[in-house]
């Protein structure tokens, strides 16, 4: 094998935006995520509604007429 390509193999610190702090192996020093599995509400139980720019009523007017049309449909 070719020597000096491939990248170092360190030990790194990774950081959640909730102030958890997990060791691993990575190529790169620091790693930041906004989401780990302490504060992630499928691990947690918890359920955050994050509703950015009103996408759930977006939604559903955008499907309310298919929705109508089908309820028709059914009707006749």
């Amino acid at each position: 094998m070719k020597k000096d390509i491939h990248p170092k193999y360190e030990t790194t610190v990774i950081r959640c935006a909730c102030g958890a702090t997990v060791e691993a192996g990575s190529t790169v020093d620091d790693l930041t995520v906004e989401i780990c599995s302490q504060c992630h509400p499928f691990f947690t139980g918890k359920q955050k509604l994050v509703d950015t720019a009103g996408r759930i009523e977006r939604f559903r007017r955008k499907y309310a007429k298919f929705n109508q049309a089908q309820e028709a449909k059914q009707d006749q």
